[in-house]
C-alpha cells in the first residue's frame, strides 16, 4: 500500500514541474512604444537595460507618425549648415544625455556662451534698455578681456542678485539630481506629483517663478529684464510660468551647454538601434482599445498592434487618439512656438542703430505683448553682409514684418512647433499609469518641466514601473549597456 506522504510527494514534484514548463513557455511580452522622441526611445533603452535575465525577452514595437525619428528633436539646413529646428540645448549635468552620446559614440559639440565675443541685448521694443560689449576677437586673451568688462557691465546693471540667482538655481539642480542616485535605492513612481515630492522639487510646481524669485529676494530689475529674456526664448513664456519649468529655463542660460553634432536626434536614432525595437514609421495611432488581455492599437493607414503593454510617449494634448474605454488626462494648453530661420541681414534702422555691427548677436525682449518676437540669434556669420538668424515668437512672423527687421532676406524657413506646456501655477498631473494594467503616458512629466533630459528621465522611471508590475522586478540595477548607469561615472568634461 503506498504511503498518503509520497502521494502528496509526487503531487508536489507534478505541479513544480507544471509551473516552470509555464513560465518556460510564457510567451514573451509585446510593448508597444507610441513616439520616437527622446521619450520613447529612451523607455525602449531601459526595458533593454533593466530587464532581468531570466524573464522572456520583451518585443518592442515603435509607432511614429513621420518619417524621421526624434519628435521634438529637428534639425534644418541653411545655405548648407544643418541647425537645431528643436530642442537644442543640453546641461553638463543631464547625465542621461551625457550617458547617451558616450553609448552611442556621439560627438559633443558645446555652446560657446561664456565667450566675450557672444554678446547680448535687452530691446523693449524702441531702445536696447542694456547691452554687453561687443568687440570682434580671435585672440584668447583678448576674449577673456571682453568676458570680464561684460561680467563686470552684468553686475554694475543687477548686483548681488545674480549671485543669489545662481545659488537658486544650483539648489533646485542639486535636488534633480537625485534622480540619478543607483536605481535599487531610488523608489518607482505611479504619479508624477510622488516623483517630484521625494526629490524636494514639488513645491516648485504650485507657485510661479516669479513669486519664488521675489522670495529668494532677486531684485525687480533683474526679474523684469534678464530673467524675463531667459523664460522667453527657453519657453516661449513670462516670469509668471510655474517655478519648476521657470528655473530650468534659467539652469538652460548657464555655462557648459551642450548639443550633439549633427542634431540631437541622434541620441534618439542611436537608442532605437541599439535596443531592438521595430520602428514602424509613417504609422499614426488613432485608437487604444483595452481587449482585457491585451491592447489593441489601431492606425490611421488600418493596421493594427496587439500588445500587452503599451506606452504613449508623445503629447496627448493636441493628439486625436481615443481610448477606449475613456481615461482621465488633466487638460493643458501647449505653448506653440514660432521658429523662423533666415539667411540674410538684420536692418539696423529698426532697431535705431546705424550700423549691423551695433546689433548684439542675441536680441532678448523684456515681457510686452506689442512685441512681435521674443529673440532674435545669431547661428553662423559668412561675412559681413551674410549671416544666419533664427527668431523665437509666440505667433507666426509675417514677410512685411520680416522685411522691415531685414534690410536682405535671400532664405526664410518657417517651424511652428507644439514645443511645451503653457505651465500655470499650481500645477496639475496626469499619472505616469492612465489604468490599472499596463497603459503608461511618459509626457505626464512635463507639467513639471519639458527637456530632452526630464523627458528621460521620467522614460526611465516609466520602464522601471513597467518591469515591476509586469514582472514583479523590484531591484533594477543592471550590467547591461553599463557605460554609466552611476551618476558618478557619468560625468564628461566638455
Amino acid at each position: 500500500m503506498t504511503h498518503p506522504m509520497a502521494i502528496i510527494f509526487v503531487l508536489l514534484t507534478f505541479l513544480a514541474i507544471c509551473q516552470a514548463q509555464d513560465a518556460t513557455t510564457l510567451p514573451a511580452p509585446t510593448v508597444c512604444i507610441i513616439g520616437s522622441g527622446i521619450g520613447g526611445s529612451s523607455v525602449a533603452h531601459f526595458l533593454r537595460k533593466y530587464s532581468p535575465n531570466s524573464s522572456p525577452s520583451i518585443k518592442i514595437q515603435m509607432l511614429e507618425r513621420n518619417g524621421l525619428v526624434g519628435g521634438r528633436m529637428a534639425t534644418v539646413n541653411v545655405a548648407g549648415d544643418t541647425f537645431e529646428a528643436g530642442a537644442s540645448i543640453l546641461h553638463p549635468k543631464n547625465f542621461h544625455a551625457l550617458n547617451y552620446s558616450k553609448l552611442l559614440n556621439l560627438e559633443f559639440k558645446e555652446k560657446d556662451s561664456s565667450s566675450g565675443c557672444s554678446s547680448l541685448g535687452i530691446w523693449d521694443g524702441k531702445i536696447f534698455v542694456f547691452k554687453t560689449v561687443k568687440i570682434g576677437c580671435d585672440v584668447p586673451l583678448f576674449d577673456k578681456l571682453v568676458s570680464l568688462v561684460n561680467s563686470l557691465l552684468l553686475f554694475i546693471r543687477y548686483g548681488f542678485s545674480l549671485l543669489k540667482m545662481d545659488s537658486f538655481v544650483e539648489g533646485t539642480v542639486n535636488r534633480f539630481l537625485k534622480y540619478y542616485e543607483e536605481p535599487a535605492s531610488r523608489p518607482i513612481f505611479e504619479t508624477p506629483d510622488e516623483m517630484l515630492k521625494w526629490a524636494g522639487l514639488y513645491n516648485l510646481t504650485t507657485r510661479t517663478l516669479h513669486d519664488e524669485l521675489v522670495d529668494f529676494r532677486l531684485s525687480p530689475l533683474l526679474i523684469k529684464e534678464l530673467v524675463t529674456v531667459i523664460t522667453r526664448i527657453n519657453y516661449g513664456q513670462s516670469v509668471y510660468i510655474s517655478g519648476l519649468a521657470g528655473t530650468v529655463s534659467l539652469a538652460g542660460s548657464g555655462g557648459g551647454l551642450w548639443s550633439i553634432k549633427g542634431g540631437n536626434w541622434k541620441m534618439a536614432a542611436g537608442l532605437i538601434n541599439q535596443s531592438d525595437v521595430a520602428l514602424h514609421l509613417h504609422e499614426e495611432i488613432e485608437s487604444i482599445a483595452d481587449l482585457g488581455d491585451f491592447y489593441e492599437l489601431n492606425s490611421t493607414k488600418g493596421n493594427s498592434y496587439a500588445c500587452e503593454v503599451a506606452v504613449v510617449a508623445t503629447p496627448l494634448d493636441e493628439s486625436n487618439i481615443q481610448f477606449i474605454p475613456q481615461i482621465s488626462v488633466s487638460k493643458r494648453k501647449i505653448q506653440h512656438t514660432h521658429t523662423t530661420f533666415v539667411r540674410g541681414l538684420l536692418n539696423p534702422a529698426y532697431f535705431g542703430l546705424s550700423a549691423v555691427m551695433e546689433i548684439p548677436e542675441l536680441v532678448g525682449t523684456v515681457e510686452d505683448p506689442d512685441l512681435p518676437f521674443s529673440s532674435i540669434s545669431v547661428l553662423k556669420k559668412y561675412d559681413e553682409k551674410d549671416a544666419t538668424y533664427k527668431i523665437f515668437s509666440r505667433q507666426p512672423v509675417s514677410d512685411t514684418l520680416l522685411d522691415s527687421i531685414f534690410s536682405v532676406r535671400k532664405e526664410t524657413i518657417r517651424i511652428d512647433w507644439p514645443a511645451y506646456p503653457h505651465y500655470h501655477a499650481p500645477e496639475v498631473f496626469t499619472p505616469f499609469l492612465l489604468d490599472d494594467r499596463h497603459l503608461y503616458y511618459v509626457n505626464a512629466f512635463e507639467n513639471a518641466a519639458s527637456t530632452m533630459e526630464t523627458s528621460a528621465v521620467a522614460a526611465e522611471n516609466v520602464a522601471r514601473l513597467i518591469l515591476s508590475r509586469y514582472f514583479g522586478t523590484k531591484s533594477m540595477h543592471s550590467s547591461k549597456f553599463s557605460s554609466g548607469s552611476h551618476r558618478e561615472e557619468s560625468h564628461v568634461d566638455l
